[in-house]
């Protein structure tokens, strides 16, 4: 049965910018929302408009000036603005996922390891965590002649392709989606897209930005923007 995931209630986030005299930037202006269990929302104002920011609000990264994020941590609600630093790890490991439009790792570590470490963080054994991580890469396209290289030295859409299977590998309940897509050529996107609508149907909750208007159609289930859900 669909569940309530989560609820985003009257957020208001404004960045100061110290080295203009303290002038305050508003981006999220009272936003309001929410996603279930099984839905794909996918936000789709224009760049600059702050669907990052909200995503990275949800993430625990931005700490807004006003609401609340209430998100459903193993039958718990947990409200991410006013939690506790070591409660937001916890949700991140067990609960909510986030693919940024950036891979950042550790040099030298290999792919494999990269893609199989969020497993790790949750107790599944090497082999365990190696075996899922292998076959997400293969799915996308990852050559296995390249998993015991370090993505540092992979192109820009190889880095992004193992970006998502790193944020896909541990099957979150709730996942965040900044951009996946933005950097791949069309083959790589089909194979997202897949992706994306099996982990939905798979029950995930989804809240999205997506570059490519095609693929943002084929994965969402709803489509707003932050000026309707601040309305």
């Amino acid at each position: 049965m669909s569940v309530e995931a989560i609820r985003i209630e009257d957020l208001r986030k404004t960045f100061t910018l110290h080295g203009q005299g303290g002038l305050e930037l508003p981006v999220l202006r009272g936003v309001s929302l929410s996603v279930r269990s099984g839905e794909c929302l996918a936000l789709a104002d224009p760049s600059g408009s702050g669907k990052s920011t909200l995503l990275r609000c949800v993430y625990g990264n931005y700490r807004p000036q006003a609401g609340r994020i209430l998100v459903n941590h193993r039958g718990a609600t947990v409200d991410i603005v006013s939690a506790e630093p070591r409660r937001v790890l916890e949700i991140r490991r067990r609960t909510v996922g986030y693919v940024s439009q950036f891979l950042r790792v550790i040099p030298r570590v290999p792919t494999l390891d990269v893609v199989a470490e969020p497993l790790r963080a949750l107790g599944a054994t090497r082999e365990e965590a190696a075996a899922r991580a292998a076959s997400i890469l293969d799915r996308l396209a990852i050559p296995q002649r390249l998993w015991s290289l370090s993505p540092v030295t992979f192109s820009g859409g190889e880095q992004q392709r193992v970006n998502i299977a790193r944020g896909l590998v541990a099957r979150h309940p709730i996942l965040l989606l900044d951009e996946p897509t933005a950097s791949l050529d069309a083959a790589g996107r089909a194979r997202v897209a897949d992706l994306i609508v099996e982990v939905r149907r798979r029950g995930t909750a989804i809240v999205g930005t997506f570059h490519d208007r095609e693929v943002r159609d084929e994965v969402s289930t709803r489509v707003v923007t932050l000026h309707e859900a601040a309305a």
